[in-house]
């Protein structure tokens, strides 16, 4: 199920926040947990019920498996348990591998071989890579025995709880068991319910007429690239790393601001990476989680930076290939998370010449070489991404199709612009003024405004009003509905 449709906001969000409260009204607290578990397997069954057989079994085995570490094993012995850790860990990685690579795997191996080993074009279950991470992350806790204590019911609500279900935060089980059992709030709160609507309708509005409008021409510039001009694929690129930004931050806030209609706080996953003024700044903004998950149980495990400066080196490009074997199963994610590793070293290198540079100098480096890395991550395979960048850099043509401008005609701006004198005159004088007002418009947001935990939040008429103009405006909209970058992942 999509946060943006219609079934999930006049259907199965009321039905799920009453449920959930009228059942701790009542004291029937296992009762309402296991409500809420139910209809987070209902969100994420929602298109394919084959994924319900894939989620509850994942979620019984390693609860299984972490109750056996947790109580040392069969024969109580640490070797035991370690075993056990590592043979779920492993268990794990190999469903992911599964559903994610097994194809690309017998791709690359009929390439390689000229072998003709038939695909499987298995369907792969959404957010297989998060919860699974999630639990992953849980085992080890387990084996740290941090995690005694947590019923099955517990457990379940906080593998399946389903605004983080199938696109992040990849959060931890101190993070989220605590506060289902915390009695305060398991009931209704005003001041939270109107903050999350807030934070959810902020969201919304990111995702559907931001993000999917930058999408349009995005797909639009990634299927002609051979007759791009250098202006052109410039913009696209550009779109693209705004529709990312959009998409992926308007889903953290619809995550955040339906965990606070719970009255349950997740932990941040996005903050504003585009102001970052470095590679390592920006991994510290960008998928928080993530980037925690892979610090805390990769680069810490493997030495992390206590092993002298060549051993750092390759454990930050270890956990840089792995966040890009983990974001697809292609070579262009694989090269994109090795130059970012790359990326990441000269940063930790260089670093003291780096800082006697201007900020803004950083910033503009920053920002480009990101830009030039997404188009890797946008792109079908490394010669599309190879000829994408060439057409980019070659500067040899600036015009633009009217084409990709009207890939930001929206029927509002249009509406908007027979209505208002000041916008009618810049569409009478601009030539596709609306791709000039998404392009530098979404770069005044991303720099210029906070986000949604910067913000102190009051109930205010002014408040209630943006909340209203965001939720109509999307709703409307969701005749175009499209599904988030991250599912795919």
């Amino acid at each position: 199920m999509l946060f943006n449709s219609y079934i999930f906001i006049f259907l199965f969000l009321p039905l799920a926040l009453a449920g959930y409260y009228s059942l701790n009204y009542i004291k029937k607290y296992r009762a309402a947990c296991v409500f809420l578990t139910g209809m987070s397997l209902w969100f994420y069954g929602y298109f394919n019920k084959s994924y319900l057989f894939i989620i509850c079994g994942s979620i019984a085995s390693n609860y299984l498996l972490s109750v056996l570490i947790n109580r040392g094993g069969v024969w109580g012995k640490k070797e035991t348990r370690k075993i056990m850790l590592v043979f779920g860990i492993l268990a794990n990685i190999a469903v992911i591998f599964y559903f994610k690579y097994f194809d690309f795997f017998i791709e690359n191996v009929n390439n390689i071989f000229g072998k003709t080993f038939e695909l499987t074009n298995i369907a792969l279950p959404l957010g297989i890579s998060f919860f699974t991470f999630q639990q992953v992350s849980y085992l080890v806790d387990s084996y740290k025995g941090e995690t005694k204590g947590y019923t099955f019911y517990e457990y379940a609500l906080f593998v399946s709880f389903f605004p983080q279900l199938v696109a992040g935060p990849i959060v931890l089980h101190n993070e989220v068991i605590p506060q289902f059992r915390n009695h305060d709030k398991r009931f209704f709160i005003p001041e939270n319910f109107s903050k999350g609507m807030y934070i959810f309708a902020t969201g919304l509005f990111k995702k559907v007429i931001i993000a999917d409008t930058f999408g349009i021409a995005v797909t639009y510039g990634f299927g002609i690239i051979p007759t791009l001009s250098s202006l052109e694929a410039l913009l696209v690129s550009l779109s693209y790393t705004f529709q990312l930004y959009f998409d992926f931050s308007g889903y953290c806030d619809m995550a955040s601001g339906i965990g606070y209609m719970f009255n349950i706080e997740l932990p941040q996953n996005f903050n504003s990476p585009y102001k970052a003024t470095s590679i390592t700044d920006f991994w510290g903004r960008w998928h928080m989680s993530l980037t925690r998950f892979l610090r805390t149980y990769i680069y810490i495990p493997l030495g992390g930076n206590r092993k002298g400066k060549t051993r750092t080196y390759i454990n930050i490009m270890a956990v840089y290939l792995v966040s890009g074997i983990w974001h697809g199963a292609n070579w262009t994610f694989i090269l994109w998370g090795i130059l970012h590793g790359f990326f990441n070293c000269l940063d930790r290198l260089f670093k003291n010449q780096w800082g006697k540079i201007g900020k803004v100098t950083q910033w503009f480096i920053t920002f480009m070489l990101v830009n030039m890395l997404w188009i890797l991550f946008r792109a079908e395979d490394i010669p599309s991404a190879k000829l994408f960048i060439k057409e980019m850099c070659s500067l040899s043509s600036f015009t633009i199709n009217g084409d990709l401008y009207n890939c930001f005609n929206l029927v509002e701006l249009s509406y908007l612009e027979e209505k208002l004198p000041f916008l009618n005159y810049l569409a009478s004088h601009i030539t596709g003024v609306n791709l000039w007002l998404f392009i530098f418009g979404a770069f005044f947001v991303v720099l210029n405004t906070k986000n949604s935990r910067e913000k102190e939040f009051r109930p205010t008429i002014l408040n209630s009003l943006a909340v209203v103009m965001f939720l109509v405006w999307s709703v409307v909209s969701f005749a175009g509905v499209s599904t988030f970058l991250y599912f795919d992942f």
